[in-house]
């Protein structure tokens, strides 16, 4: 640009066309198209759940592999293109649904009667071979347009190795941070709705203790009084 400046006559001008002109104009439309992506997501497992909090869990499950995706392409020296942001918005979809065969169970063996930690432990055991199974199929899958060549390489690069890299790490980190996010919002959830009866049933009384300690110490104060 700046040559262009000091060797370009007087009245002339230079402008982008292409790939490059159309980057530039949607600029800051891809946060806007992530972040519709995320709501999408939140209100479809609202209707899901019968809840506005579970689905929290998900969602707060998918930078797990968002920064997959940015130590990815920062090793291999790409560039955060249209291609890479295509990656985001495709892997919103794939790490949810590893999140949602978790919590899904968890919620069943919640209602059983199981304890939140054992429900969260149970679910994460059980899920984990289909979410490896499905989460290397997609990598491999991936491999071959991460090694193309030719014309449209860059753009099979980006796309490959983003996706790549996020789905590593969100299968990694989320096997881990899943089930504790499923603790803390499904416990939240029980606060306001109550814990479910086939838990009262089997005798776990603990949570319900700590729910009902603040009322209860509430009640004892007006007795002695």
């Amino acid at each position: 640009m700046q040559v262009a400046l000091e060797q370009l006559p007087t009245g002339f001008t230079y402008d982008f066309t292409g790939q490059t002109r159309e980057e530039i104009s949607s600029n800051g439309q891809s946060t806007i198209v992530f972040i519709l992506c995320l709501v999408f997501v939140y209100f479809l497992l609202s209707a899901q759940y019968e809840s506005y909090i579970l689905p929290l869990a998900v969602i707060f499950s998918i930078p797990t592999g968002v920064l997959g995706v940015f130590i990815a392409i920062g090793l291999t020296g790409i560039e955060n293109n249209i291609y890479v942001q295509v990656a985001l918005i495709m892997l919103v979809g794939l790490l949810a649904k590893n999140a949602i065969l978790i919590i899904e169970f968890a919620v069943q063996r919640r209602k059983a009667g199981l304890s939140l930690a054992a429900s969260a432990i149970e679910a994460a055991k059980l899920r984990l071979r289909p979410i490896i199974m499905t989460s290397l199929a997609f990598v491999f899958g991936l491999f071959p347009m991460s090694i193309a060549t030719g014309p449209s390489a860059q753009g099979n690069h980006s796309i490959s190795i983003g996706a790549a890299g996020g789905m590593v790490s969100g299968v990694i980190l989320g096997l881990l941070v899943i089930p504790v996010l499923f603790i803390v919002f499904q416990s939240l959830q029980e606060r306001i709705t109550g814990i479910p009866l086939m838990v009262l049933n089997s005798g776990d009384r603990e949570g319900l203790e700590k729910l009902e300690a603040g009322p209860l110490q509430t009640v004892e104060e007006e007795e002695t009084v």
